[in-house]
């Protein structure tokens, strides 16, 4: 689950250095995340949401810490 928003990430952007180099980190963060631990880190998300312009959301990258935002229906 966390992985297909990351990979989707990725393939937005084109590789995972330049995720890496639009979230200001190592290229060796974004293969940690994919293989090691399976997520983004938290102070990452954001960083993450904003490299893919929103197309991958906080939300697709870590559901445990950011809960899907639905609006009740208005009667």
């Amino acid at each position: 689950m966390y992985t297909d928003a990351l990979i989707k990430a990725i393939e937005i952007v084109g590789t995972q250095s330049e995720l890496a180099r639009r979230c200001g980190i190592k290229q060796q963060n974004v293969y940690n995340w994919l293989h090691r631990n399976k997520r983004v880190s938290v102070q990452h998300v954001l960083k993450v949401e904003a490299a893919t312009n929103g197309l991958v959301t906080r939300h697709e990258l870590r559901p445990d810490i950011y809960p899907n935002e639905t609006v009740p229906n208005a009667l």
